[in-house]
């Protein structure tokens, strides 16, 4: 089976990592979990989860795409240079990154923005045109190989954009 990254770092959203980490295992991949370094990360409600490897260790793995749950955990995965360079490298191997809520944070600090169109936690909208995104006001945008989402909600149609990009991969 074919791994897929699942970012993860303090304070994010057990739903938005939750959901996709079951679903991509259903798909018959394999999810591994890689935060800024391999240890436990604690959700907004307290509920814990640990990454099997740090970014730095990622790097040398090939995935099949990357997944970025939102939550606060985006403002903390933006600022390991290991965690950009990993999705820096998988954007620039064409390969799917999907991105929700919070999580455009990491796709703005990683420079795979600019000229594409995005969406994302309203919050963040000025962030994301400022970056030079094109900002959409969708629950779930596909621009190439990045899927983006607003939130909780558009799970549903953000994995399945997801799922249909890796396996055309």
């Amino acid at each position: 089976m074919r791994p897929v990254g699942i970012l993860l770092s303090d304070l994010f959203d057990e739903r938005e990592f939750l959901y996709p980490y079951y679903r991509v295992q259903e798909a018959g991949y394999t999810p591994i979990v890689i935060g800024p370094e391999a240890r436990e990360y604690k959700a907004k409600s307290g509920f814990s989860w640990k990454a099997e490897m740090g970014a730095k260790e990622a790097m040398g793995m090939e995935v099949a795409g990357l997944l970025i749950p939102g939550g606060f955990a985006p403002d903390y995965l933006r600022r390991s240079p290991e965690v950009l360079a990993l999705v820096r490298r998988v954007g620039e191997e064409g390969k799917p990154i999907g991105a929700i809520c919070h999580a455009g944070w990491v796709l703005i600090s990683a420079g795979l923005v600019r000229g594409r169109r995005v969406t994302g936690f309203s919050s963040i909208r000025d962030d994301l045109e400022n970056a030079g995104g094109l900002y959409q006001e969708s629950g779930v945008v596909v621009d190439g190989n990045l899927v983006t989402a607003q939130g909780p909600r558009d799970l549903p149609g953000f994995l399945l954009a997801f799922l249909e990009l890796l396996a055309k991969g």
